[in-house]
């Protein structure tokens, strides 16, 4: 760890220095400058190598070169290991590589795909193959993670006292490992100028089309994103694909009062009623019903009312002022304000994204034999 101190000074300085420029001259730097991105006369293509550790998973692992390939002359890609020779990856077959860690000492922007995610986990600290790699890293390169590898970029340091996006279902793993990281489960990638985090899997497509975005136009992003069939943008961000728990039924206090509340979202429930009906005082309900879910009773069914619009988004094909009627809410309005906050998205767009299947003349497929 001592051996890449350097490497993480250099970054983390040359970072804050150009967050200050920005500031100074007024304008927004939530996307800080960049010094690796500076044009010459004669524009070279900008040079992407793309770190296969261990365990790579496949999929992230082939994102970048089929994003950022869609630009023809615009970047170089290459696949390389920590180590030369071929890879191991998460699936039952390895990879031959061509390039080992010395083309990282050229890359203008290094990207690192998730990995064999536990000898981290377990001990804390960076496999000595993948530190002696990622020395080579020049301090002005840009780096991405995809997935859990933000693990990788928390266990250097780089992202102590920054935002950072990694898979949902690893978020909790990730603040107990590294509590100065602040982690954020809910969007798709997080852009901290030289270093950028992406969430889950298919949220390393969105990165690299941000990056195309940041690095040329928006039209050149909606070019490789046409290519790859994908949408340049998507609404929202990775909290609306975390799965919802159905809570246990239990003999709690106030679990009777939940399911019968459960039965009965379509009406305008208050917490009296719900005290009422668990034959307790409002005060003390309100009390216990905190202590049992973690939350107020107020809270509590408008999560309920959102989780059952969603389950009727997806599986049915009533209007949304339906469905605002169905879960209690007063209005279609209601409705989409509770969504977005919760989601961040529409009701119309999360239907269209999360549909259980192809309707009878959609476009989005073709079913044989149906």
């Amino acid at each position: 760890m001592a051996g890449i101190s350097g490497f993480v000074v250099s970054l983390l300085m040359d970072t804050r220095v150009a967050q200050v420029a920005r500031e100074r001259n007024g304008r927004i730097a939530n996307v800080r400058y960049d010094p690796a991105m500076r044009r010459s006369a004669v524009p070279a293509p900008h040079r992407v190598a793309v770190l296969a550790l261990p365990g790579v998973y496949p999929f992230e692992l082939g994102i970048p070169a089929r994003v950022f390939g869609e630009l023809g002359e615009e970047y170089e890609v290459v696949t390389c290991g920590a180590e030369p020779g071929s890879v191991a990856t998460r699936q039952d077959f390895a990879i031959a590589l061509e390039h080992g860690p010395e083309a990282l000492e050229t890359a203008d922007t290094v990207v690192i795909p998730p990995f064999d995610l536990a000898p981290l986990a377990e001990s804390g600290r960076v496999p000595d193959a993948a530190a002696a790699a990622l020395r080579r890293v020049r301090p002005h390169a840009r780096i991405v993670s995809i997935c859990t590898a933000s693990f990788l970029l928390a266990a250097l340091g780089l992202l102590d006292g920054r935002r950072a996006a990694t898979h949902w279902h690893q978020a909790d793993l990730m603040r107990r490992l590294f509590p100065r990281v602040e982690v954020d489960p809910g969007v798709l990638f997080v852009d901290e100028g030289r270093i950028l985090t992406s969430a889950g899997a298919a949220s390393g497509v969105d990165a690299c089309l941000h990056l195309v975005r940041r690095d040329h136009v928006a039209e050149a992003a909606n070019r490789a994103a046409r290519a790859c069939v994908v949408p340049p943008w998507r609404d929202g961000g990775q909290a609306q694909y975390i799965e919802r728990p159905v809570p246990e039924a239990g003999d709690a206090g106030t679990s009777a009062a939940r399911e019968w509340a459960l039965a009965r979202l379509d009406r305008p429930l208050t917490t009296s009623e719900l005290a009422r009906n668990a034959r307790m005082s409002e005060r003390t309900f309100a009390r216990r019903f905190r202590q049992e879910t973690g939350t107020s009773p107020g809270r509590w069914l408008t999560a309920q009312r959102v989780a059952r619009a969603r389950d009727l988004l997806e599986d049915t094909d009533l209007p949304v002022d339906r469905v605002a009627a169905e879960v209690g809410f007063a209005t279609a309005a209601s409705l989409r304000r509770h969504l977005h906050a919760a989601i961040g998205v529409s009701p119309l767009a999360y239907r269209r994204t999360f549909r259980s299947g192809p309707r009878a003349g959609s476009a989005t497929g073709t079913i044989v034999g149906a």
